[in-house]
């Protein structure tokens, strides 16, 4: 007899997100300071947009 709830979940989107706040958490965990801006940008990934001409 097959449990129903025995399934296998995964959420690739939900696992890189908390993947991010990991880093994240990590970063400001290692730092008596707060993150700047630029700094949480780079943890995230965030790339600067140019203005556009």
């Amino acid at each position: 007899m097959s449990d129903q709830f025995d399934v296998e979940l995964e959420d690739a989107d939900l696992l890189g997100e908390v993947e991010l706040t990991m880093n994240l958490i990590v970063a400001a965990s290692a730092t008596d300071d707060q993150l700047s801006i630029e700094e949480i940008d780079r943890i995230l990934g965030v790339e600067k947009q140019r203005p556009a001409s």
